[in-house]
């Protein structure tokens, strides 16, 4: 094996054109790590934010923007026993991710679910950590509640519509254009929800409101959010396109026992994601065996063009996931 990859560096903060591909030396797996010989990376939000200098990797990451694919492992570091050389696996990863090979824990590895391709397991493991964790074990949703998920036709809006679907729940998702309303709607939104053409609030206190409502875009939303709910509901922030300054007046989230809660994956410690990964292959990884919910695909980009997969991720055009191929 040589011992240099390919990698795609952040030459500098900024758009897209300051992905550049260059020579990086093999990371060497550390103490309960893997190295894979990546064949996919799933690109996502946080990678642009990385990019723009607004989110830093955490101590002892890669300086690399890639949080989540799929490959072959080809090194057990010293202590890994539930892997083996050659097996086919998807992980999350601390970073490192749009390069031939990278790192992780063991423990946040995953098999490839059986019927899916290399290409489509790449994008589960931030999506699926993501809602997984704040949907169901933060935000606890239940069977027969309302749940209203922002940004429906995002890699996370696809995947939190079609796991609420599965488990009970009424599905209620905003997206910005009749095409992607049609798409969440396709997915399993009982209600599709036309941002630029209707007020969410009107159309979810008209049903009730929402037990629960996944956000990441912040800003004015939060407080049309809070008006959105329920009484005894929660609001799970993820993210804050629009900024996470606001103002608000508390006494409604007393009165109405509303809970505000949020969190971001990658500062989680080791063991908080290896528990999110053993739930994930217990109750999720037979729904896509068996066909019953799937990653939802957009368009696929050669490493070298990583720019112009920031750039389309950023037009807000893109339906699901967008992939690098490696």
């Amino acid at each position: 094996m040589s011992k240099t990859m390919r990698a795609v560096e952040i030459t500098a903060p900024g758009g897209p054109d300051v992905l550049k591909l260059a020579e990086r030396p093999i990371p060497k797996p550390r103490h309960g790590e893997v190295l894979i010989r990546l064949a996919h990376a799933g690109v996502n939000r946080p990678d642009a934010l990385q990019r723009a200098g607004l989110y830093d990797p955490p101590p002892g990451a890669s300086d690399l923007p890639g949080l989540e694919g799929a490959g072959e492992v080809v090194e057990l570091g010293p202590g890994v026993t539930e892997l083996k050389v050659g097996d086919e696996v998807c992980a999350l990863l601390p970073g490192g991710g749009y390069a031939d090979y990278v790192t992780t824990p063991a423990a946040h590895c995953l098999p490839i679910p059986e019927g899916l391709s290399l290409r489509e397991a790449a994008c589960l493991p931030e999506t699926f950590f993501t809602v997984w964790s704040n949907v169901f074990m933060r935000g606890g949703l239940q069977a027969g509640e309302r749940f209203l998920v922002h940004g429906g036709s995002s890699g996370i809006g696809t995947t939190a519509i079609q796991l609420a679907r599965h488990f009970g729940t009424r599905v209620f998702a905003t997206a910005g254009s009749p095409e992607k309303c049609a798409a969440c709607e396709t997915l399993g939104a009982e209600r599709a929800i036309n941002y630029r053409e209707e007020d969410f609030v009107e159309i979810l206190r008209a049903e009730g409101g929402a037990s629960l409502i996944l956000d990441m875009v912040g800003g004015s939303y939060i407080p049309r959010n809070i008006k959105a709910l329920a009484d005894d509901g929660r609001l799970v922030q993820i993210a804050f396109l629009q900024g996470p300054k606001v103002e608000l007046n508390f006494v409604q989230i007393m009165t109405r026992r509303l809970t505000l809660t949020g969190s971001t994956l990658r500062p989680q410690s080791d063991a908080a994601k290896a528990t999110i990964a053993t739930e994930l292959r217990k109750t999720v990884w037979p729904l896509l065996k068996a066909g019953q919910i799937a990653p939802v695909m957009d368009q696929t980009f050669p490493l070298e063009q990583a720019s112009k997969a920031h750039a389309r991720m950023e037009s807000s055009a893109h339906i699901g996931k967008i992939v690098l191929d490696l």
